[in-house]
């Protein structure tokens, strides 16, 4: 090839930064084949009506889906996209969802970080009507992208937004399941390459390219700059430090940011709304259709009342429900001034520099979403700057407490209102001024708050190109993953720790060193010693990469092994390969990484492998950490296991199944030798009372055998697999003790492995179809559902749906026949799983338990009655067992069944334990019955002496006691193990 022939890669020529925002939706860019360039803000084109169509500087990101018949599909169209488009995003989608709000879907950003449901399941939106169609977090976030894309490609078809450089803004306390959520949303609407940008740097890029004069003017070396960024769904701080360099330039480096807090404009909204329906009738709730009318209106409300100039008063008027609709409309008259101080005093309260967040839960859960235990921000500021206190302070001496920023700058829409940043910059003032030394930080100004951070984002990616200032962001935070050690080791490693706090508080002021005694005071009674080693320091810049190779790790050839993984925000010195003390105080936990290396070959009996690890900061904002073989050539990435932040199994370690210590090795090796005595290739036992014999084997009754040994149990047997092909009573056997090894599915690292290598094992597949063994099959799978996937689900009950369809119209219309065995043990234990299945679609649900109230007064049926009622208590449940929230029927339909069940004739009383599933209070209005229909089942509970903690279940709320959990669960949870 000629050297004429070789030419350089031809960047692309716009750079685009794109603001997914919780409440609005920002597209900036920068032209650069436009000297000098400039950033742009890209016009949105959107509905904001039927039929019109305008462009708007930003997207609201709302989403909503017409009713069937409810627009007609011409006054929909967009001039870009496909030609029918059965969804609405932006202005039209916000305002008309603010009145129809059971189709309308907000918040997804911050769905899009909520660990405590399957944020890949589509459960938005949150209790919606039950024709809308359900979609998932990241679909949803999918499709605000996609318009922009769309928009995008009509303006400049010769240059599609997929095929230029694109920087996407995410919170800076975003998770790495956050993270990588967010990069599939993107991929989704075709955008496949984009690199990730902190919000409150984008942010502070933004004050940069608006200053770009004179920027100089405004900071110098050994300044800290304090980014405050509220928007409708995250609060999050970040520190910038000002630095000069050798050449005498200046520097700026991200040296801290925040946790991760869910609190912003929406829970302004949601205190409001709260405030409005006290005023409205303090005895009742709204109903949920009206309420959530009302949240969306107090976000008109909030941003009017607190805006300059604002109204003295206002007046909110709710529409009524029921036939006398104009009749029955409640106005409520407000003012600013108590609208002031319901959000002032509630969320940026004067407090002092030593004010930490409650702990208590908020009373704030409408949306089931994990809002901030504590609403109050300035507490979250007020601990995030002291424990930041002494980062990167250089080694300068200063006249002033550390702590200290200098400079503040706010973004966010919260900042909009000049009422809020005037007592953020009053508190920030206490705390660090005096009537000797008065102080007031400088507040730097960016004038678009909406548009700060796509703004920034697309400046960033021109300093990318090497133009502009550059912050210098390494990661925030350390990252460790876990290490196995001996208990001498860690009472070591433990007291080295402990010498050296105790060296660092006495160079601390007194009051410190009270609040570091205090804090330890609390955390010694509950702290279990686990070491980690840092796998990647804070400050490294995205495409470091760090060897860990002085550290040999052992990895399990052939069976699943486990990292937990942790951060901490707070420990910002320790170098790679630092052994540190887990402390709960400094450490968070990660989703744990996990992976399999497979066997050479099938048959190969699992074996150790020396690796050593090494992990990297992506280009893109990611964390990567792989092994690699010692002295061979095998290599394998250590995946984040999403799946357990995500589903069922998303918190292994939050239950104490692993911390029950592990079984004689003696005793336990002579129990498993009795599997292979019955079901081995030399087995010649009997598989009778197998159970047993392993109790008398261990010494200890099997109601007290620790999960790992219950999951030895499970391992041995599927080993010897082939062994209940021997007889019927091999099956049943082999069967019933695999799923009691193995239940409930979850809550032991792994869990999930283990079911999966059950359903492949198995593949639905009885050797024997006796009746025994057919129950013995229902069996195994009810007790391990809480493991398998929606799918595996759904593959279990189709049929079993079929047959109860079946054995329903026989029963109910006198047509058909049915195979159902509904007279028989086999079939109870059929209705047993098809109410522990919680991932059923909600609709399956709703069927099944009207088929069950159908069934219920027959004669022939009062031998399943029990079954039928445990059934239909696990499927209209208020708290699922194992399921995510969004698994939980409407109340309206669970209302429905309680008054049909209490105003049922049945020979035998219903368990109160039913109704208390039925009824049991949760403070989520979405899912609590009724107070008439509450007020109704205590009544049923006072005429029966029910037992005092049932009844408070239903009144107050609460967690269940031991014999509830086994009630609901059908038998006893392993040790260590606890339902909600």
């Amino acid at each position: 090839m000629h050297h004429s022939e070789i030419t350089e890669p031809v960047a692309p020529r716009f750079v685009v930064g794109i603001d997914l925002g919780t409440t609005n939706s920002a597209l900036c860019y920068v032209d650069s084949a436009e000297s000098p360039w400039r950033v742009r803000v890209f016009r949105i084109p959107q509905l904001v009506a039927p039929g019109q169509v305008e462009e708007r500087e930003t997207l609201p990101s709302f989403h909503y889906e017409p009713a069937p018949g409810e627009f007609d599909p011409k006054l929909l169209r967009l001039p870009f996209g496909p030609v029918h488009r059965d969804y609405i995003v932006g202005v039209f989608a916000r305002d008309h969802g603010a009145e129809v709000p059971g189709r309308l879907i907000s918040s997804a950003k911050s769905w899009l970080c909520h660990t405590g449901v399957d944020r890949t399941a589509p459960l938005l939106p949150w209790h919606g009507a039950p024709d809308a169609t359900k979609l998932s977090p990241v679909e949803v976030s999918a499709r605000y992208l996609e318009h922009l894309r769309q928009a995008w490609d009509s303006r400049f078809p010769g240059y599609p937004l997929a095929e230029q450089d694109l920087v996407l803004t995410i919170p800076a306390s975003f998770d790495e399941v956050a993270r990588q959520l967010t990069i599939k949303a993107a991929a989704q609407a075709g955008l496949k390459r984009v690199t990730l940008i902190e919000e409150p740097q984008a942010a502070f890029y933004a004050w940069i390219y608006r200053h770009s004069e004179d920027w100089q003017r405004y900071v110098r070396p050994g300044q800290k700059i304090l980014v405050c960024d509220i928007g409708g769904g995250t609060t999050d701080f970040t520190l910038i430090r000002v630095r000069e360099s050798r050449d005498g330039m200046v520097q700026f480096h991200r040296v801290a940011v925040g946790e991760h807090l869910i609190l912003g404009g929406d829970n302004l909204d949601l205190a409001l709304a709260h405030h409005i329906e006290r005023k409205l009738n303090p005895d009742e709730p709204l109903d949920p259709q009206t309420w959530s009318v009302l949240v969306r209106r107090c976000q008109f409300l909030k941003e009017k009342l607190l805006s300059e100039p604002a109204p003295e008063r206002v007046t909110v008027t709710l529409p009524g429900r029921g036939s006398r609709v104009i009749g029955a409309a409640r106005h409520v008259e407000l003012t600013r001034d108590e609208v002031l101080e319901l959000v002032l005093d509630g969320f940026f309260p004067r407090v002092e520099l030593d004010a930490r967040p409650a702990l208590r839960r908020s009373g704030f859960q409408e949306f089931g979403l994990p809002f901030a235990p504590d609403p109050a921000v300035t507490r979250y500021l007020a601990a995030f700057l002291t424990a930041h206190r002494f980062v990167a302070l250089d080694g300068e001496c200063s006249d002033h407490d550390p702590a200290r920023p200098d400079l503040v700058l706010f973004n966010g829409g919260v900042f909009y209102s000049s009422a809020i940043r005037r007592r953020v910059i009053e508190v920030i003032t206490r705390w660090f001024s005096t009537d000797q030394k008065p102080w007031q930080p400088t507040v730097l100004e960016n004038e678009r708050l909406d548009l700060a951070v796509a703004q920034g984002a697309a400046y960033y990616g021109m300093v990318r190109r090497g133009e502009g200032v550059r912050i210098s962001a390494g990661l925030a935070r350390t990252y460790y993953i876990g290490v196995a050690m001996s208990e001498e080791e860690l009472q070591h490693l433990a007291a080295t720790a402990e010498a050296a706090k105790t060296e660092l508080a006495e160079s601390e002021p007194a009051e410190q060193q009270m609040s570091r005694e205090d804090q330890a005071g609390e955390l010694q009674v509950a702290e279990k010693l686990a070491a980690g080693v840092c796998v990647l320091p804070a400050g490294i810049e995205p495409g470091d990469e760090v060897h860990l190779a002085e550290r040999t790790f052992h990895l399990r050839i052939g069976e699943p092994v486990e990292f937990p993984v942790y951060y901490s925000g707070t420990r910002l010195t320790d170098p790679a390969g630092a052994l540190v003390l887990v402390r709960p105080e400094e450490l968070s936990s990660l989703p744990a990484v996990r992976t399999i290396l497979k066997a050479s070959s099938r048959r190969e009996a699992p074996k150790d492998i020396a690796v050593t690890l090494h992990a990297k900061l992506t280009e893109i904002g990611t964390l990567e950490i792989w092994c690699s073989e010692v002295g061979g050539h095998g290599r394998w990435k250590l995946e984040f296991d999403v799946r357990s932040a995500v589903q069922t199994d998303r918190a292994p370690h939050q239950s104490s199944a692993e911390q029950e210590g592990i079984l004689e090795e003696g005793l336990a090796e002579k129990a498993l030798e009795l599997i292979d005595q019955i079901f081995g290739p030399e087995g010649t036992e009997s598989p009778g009372a197998l159970l047993k014999k392993l109790s008398e084997a261990t010494r200890m009754n099997r109601r007290d055998w620790p999960s790992s040994f219950l999951r030895r149990i499970w391992q041995r047997l599927m080993e010897n697999e082939a062994g209940r092909r021997r007889s019927p009573e091999h099956e049943a056997r082999w069967l019933n003790t695999l799923g009691y090894a193995l239940r409930p599915g979850y809550g032991l690292a792994a869990d999930d492995w283990r079911v999966a290598e059950t359903w492949r094992v198995l593949q639905g597949k009885l050797v024997h179809s006796t009746a025994a063994c057919r129950a013995e099959w229902w069996i195994l799978w009810r007790r391990i559902a809480g493991g398998l996937t929606a799918g595996q689900q759904q593959a279990l009950a189709t049929p079993l749906m079929a047959s109860v369809r079946s054995l329903h119209r026989q029963q109910v219309q006198g047509t058909g026949s049915t195979d159902f065995p509904y007279a028989s043990h086999e079939g109870a234990e059929i209705w047993r799983l098809l109410g522990s299945l919680e991932l059923l679609p909600l609709n399956w649900k709703v069927e099944l338990g009207q088929i069950i109230l159908d069934l219920l007064p027959k004669r022939r049926f009062q031998q399943a009655l029990s079954a039928l009622l445990w059934t239909l208590a696990r499927l209209g449940a208020r708290i699922p067992v194992y399921a995510p929230l969004n698994s939980v029927l409407p109340e309206d339909v669970v209302t429905v069944w309680i008054e049909r069940l209490l105003r049922l004739k049945l020979p035998e009383e219903i368990p109160p334990y039913v109704l208390m599933q039925l009824a049991r209070k949760t403070g989520d209005r979405y899912r609590d019955v009724p107070n008439k229909t509450r007020q109704r089942v205590l009544t049923w509970f006072a005429d029966r002496n029910t037992p005092e903690h049932l009844v408070r279940l239903v009144a107050e709320g609460g967690t269940l006691e031991e014999t509830e959990q086994t009630q609901i669960f059908g038998e006893e949870l392993p040790r260590g193990l606890r339902i909600l």
